[in-house]
């Protein structure tokens, strides 16, 4: 009994001095990377007071610390950045959808300003800015340097103020100058409208009013048309939205899915972790779905498309997304001010990351250039039997017959107009045409 207990007691022994050598080491790198930390620190504030008390001309001290500030957080990722307190203000009033300035949504690239994308009905758009413009100048004076907080600044000005932004976009040979006119923003989160039995969602943001006009605005298609089962399906057109809300890119994702997880995010610690699943219910009741993205589709975009793909929900067309799959916390600090942090990464339900890789389409499908189409005195396809000179006519129809053909012709015209004026769309309504011709399942 009593080696019993000494081999006990050595054991006991035993397993404090091997704490003891394992715990030394970890508490002294500790006080190493803490004392490290603190010269650090004591380096700054010499920086600091030389700057106030020697640099050529007066500094103003609060403007060097937030500039500081600045330089820490834009050094991690282009996402993270200082919000001064006018920011912060302007940046809560753009989630309620109404803001003023040009309609863009930027960031920054190797120190250029790019454009994510114009947004709908915008001063910006009007004057022709494209998703993956550089934006090099704003009223001649270069960007490269600044930081994009500083950039957007310049941009910014009183309603009704010209600004004259350079642009740099891949196929010109050369910079050039546009000429916007600033305006306030008001963002129509959501728009509606029928294409033929098709119900066309444009979401141009991810906003407040984001679900509900998508909700109110589907309901009203479906009993324009007399109800679902007159309905082909939905197009949601996410091209050049460049996010916004998360609740609300769940809440839309949740509107035509009726289980299963929407998105997670996963941050530095496992438990950091979150999880966003689907509740019971489809707005359209599990009709066919295309949803139309391209490069400037970003963040809340790629989350509901990604989602929708992955649960086989919808059909994906249209070109790759931005790839923007980090989560950015917006901390309120003191003074009235904010910091924006990226705490961590989106991930679809399958478990793909977005980040810098976007979503891939299901079909490919670029934008192209309207054609211009030859056509005859009554406003038809000039080479065809009916447009040769002397031609025949069908007489074997009756009144109703060629009523009927006229409507037909005037669907196909309107069809062939959209097919014209927006083809990625058209292309969607396409696809979902020829499902509802093979009836259902």
């Amino acid at each position: 009994m009593k080696k019993l207990m000494m081999a006990a007691v050595g054991g006991i022994a035993g397993g404090v001095l091997l704490s003891t050598q394992v715990a030394g080491p970890l508490l002294a790198q500790e006080a190493e990377r803490n004392a490290s930390v603190y010269e650090q620190l004591d380096l700054f504030g010499d920086i600091f007071e030389r700057i106030r008390q020697n640099y050529v001309e007066e500094v103003d001290e609060a403007e060097l610390i937030e500039a500081a500030i600045n330089g820490m957080l834009i050094s991690l990722d282009p996402h993270s950045s200082y919000i001064s307190a006018s920011d912060f203000e302007d940046m809560q009033v753009q989630t309620r959808g109404e803001f003023g300035g040009l309609g863009i949504e930027v960031t920054q690239e190797d120190g250029f300003v790019r454009v994510i994308t114009p947004m709908d009905d915008t001063p910006a758009m009007e004057a022709g800015v494209e998703a993956g413009d550089f934006i090099t100048a704003v009223d001649g004076e270069a960007l490269l340097g600044l930081t994009l907080e500083q950039a957007v600044d310049l941009m910014r000005g009183p309603v009704g103020s010209d600004i004259v932004i350079t642009i740099v976009r891949e196929g010109e040979e050369q910079p050039f100058d546009l000429t916007i006119t600033r305006d306030r923003i008001q963002l129509t989160a959501v728009r509606a409208r029928l294409e033929g039995n098709t119900a066309v969602l444009r979401v141009s943001t991810f906003s407040d009013q984001t679900y509900p006009n998508l909700r109110d605005g589907l309901l009203e298609l479906i009993e324009e048309v007399g109800g679902l089962e007159n309905l082909n399906g939905v197009v949601l057109d996410l091209r050049n939205n460049p996010g916004g809300l998360l609740t609300q890119a769940i809440r839309v994702s949740d509107a035509f899915l009726e289980q299963g997880e929407i998105v997670s995010t996963r941050g530095r610690e496992p438990q950091d972790g979150e999880r966003y699943n689907a509740t019971p219910g489809d707005m359209i009741d599990g009709l066919p779905m295309v949803v139309l993205i391209n490069g400037g589709s970003a963040s809340a975009s790629e989350i509901v498309a990604g989602a929708l793909q992955d649960h086989r929900r919808a059909v994906i067309v249209g070109t790759n997304s931005f790839g923007k799959g980090s989560v950015q916390s917006v901390m309120p600090l003191a003074g009235d001010g904010a910091m924006r942090l990226t705490t961590s990464l989106y991930y679809t339900p399958s478990g793909r990351s977005i980040q810098a890789l976007g979503v891939a389409p299901d079909i490919i499908v670029e934008q192209r250039d309207p054609i211009e189409v030859e056509e005859d005195e009554d406003g038809r396809p000039a080479r065809t039997e009916a447009g040769l000179r002397g031609a025949i006519e069908n007489s074997s129809l009756t009144e109703d017959q060629l009523q009927q053909l006229q409507e037909e012709r005037e669907a196909a015209e309107a069809t062939a107009a959209l097919r014209n004026e927006d083809y990625q769309l058209a292309y969607a309504i396409d696809i979902l045409t020829g499902l509802g011709a093979l009836g259902p399942n």
